[in-house]
């Protein structure tokens, strides 16, 4: 048995270790030859592999990053070697250089648009097995993705050191977080981290709801601290778009809503704004103990998936333990935060605002 694994996308804390128990579990339980495809999706398009052994793999389950590499726009079916080139299918070549390596299988790693990916090269005749892989946490019908604590644990700690300097300047201070279109690190770390408000995607805010509860902390406490998620808009505005790559599975960055929430908090209340972009932070480094062990447990799952030959499958996890759904009920997918969610309600009963409630008459 021949297995490729890659790692799409962009990096994660976890990652190696998924490589690691794939690797391990594959050879000790199947005697098979684990060969890594680097960079994503680009090593099968530019032919770039190497093999993995027990070697290899051996002291990578706390390094952060992949020692495979990861490219964030490298899509078979819309390739370019150049921003001015048109885009190209190359996935018929992709599907011949699998062949001419022997694999039998290829796991990948990744979040929607690589799992998006995935399904279509599975569709084309190559038996594939997802693994998800986002900080974001948003992929469908999984409880959880590997980096999503290593990224919440990053977020509460910023928001908490962040905290000491606006109490102490009389200040608010805004924070934005990753998340794409959803807000569960800006939800779990604003939970975490004690922040006064939390700002999401999935609930447009106010700017004179947020700026009431500065203007009441103001008078009270003397500080606010915002947690805000970079997909999140204004009542009748739209998402931050920092830049557009049209050659990337998901084509539009998102960046810089906290300094648009800066710039509306400022003209509304005393205190003096100020607003910190966390960004890459938050994915980068080694994993906390809870991802190194749920990626171990996911790299070992889609190993087993891969013996029982159940291809076209993507391992989710559901009551703690591991199972898999088909590919296509996840490809291209978001995973939103409900608003009936637990976090949502406790924060909400704690005096967390979203800048979606009503302004009382007296802020009028």
């Amino acid at each position: 048995m021949h297995i490729g694994i890659l790692t799409g996308g962009g990096d994660c804390p976890g990652l190696n270790a998924v490589i690691r128990a794939v690797t391990l579990s594959l050879i000790n339980h199947a005697g098979a030859r684990v060969t890594g495809i680097r960079k994503g999706f680009y090593g099968l398009i530019a032919r770039q592999v190497c093999t993995l052994t027990a070697d290899t793999v051996d002291a990578i389950l706390h390094e952060g990053g992949t020692i495979l590499g990861a490219h964030n726009s490298a899509n078979p079916f819309r390739w370019t070697a150049q921003a001015d080139v048109p885009a190209q299918d190359v996935s018929h070549e992709v599907l011949a250089y699998a062949r001419e390596l022997g694999l039998d299988a290829l796991i990948v790693v990744g979040g929607d648009g690589t799992m998006a990916i995935a399904n279509r090269i599975h569709q084309l005749g190559l038996p594939v097995v997802g693994v998800p892989k986002t900080i974001d946490n948003d992929l469908m019908h999984t409880e959880r993705t590997f980096g999503f604590d290593s990224a919440v644990a990053i977020v509460a700690e910023s928001l908490q050191r962040i905290a000491t300097t606006a109490r102490s300047h009389g200040r608010v201070m805004v924070v934005e977080t990753m998340g794409r279109y959803a807000g569960w690190i800006a939800l779990a770390g604003g939970l975490a981290g004690g922040a006064h408000a939390i700002v999401l995607p999935e609930f447009a805010y106010s700017p004179d709801a947020l700026a009431q509860l500065c203007r009441q902390r103001e008078r009270q406490q003397g500080y606010t601290v915002i947690c805000v998620a970079e997909g999140a808009k204004a009542i009748d505005g739209a998402m931050v778009v920092k830049a557009r790559l049209e050659h990337s599975p998901d084509p539009i960055r998102l960046g810089g809503v906290g300094e648009l929430l800066r710039e509306q908090l400022q003209s509304r209340v005393a205190s003096e704004v100020r607003s910190t972009q966390l960004g890459h932070v938050q994915r980068g480094g080694a994993p906390t103990a809870f991802d190194a062990a749920l990626s171990t447990q996911f790299g070992w799952w889609a190993a087993q998936l891969v013996l029982r030959k159940a291809f076209g499958q993507m391992v989710v996890l559901r009551n703690s333990s591991c199972t898999s759904v088909p590919l296509a009920e996840v490809a291209g997918k978001v995973r939103q935060v409900p608003a009936d969610d637990q976090w949502v309600q406790t924060a909400r009963s704690l005096g967390v605002r979203f800048g979606d409630e009503t302004l009382t008459e007296a802020a009028i």
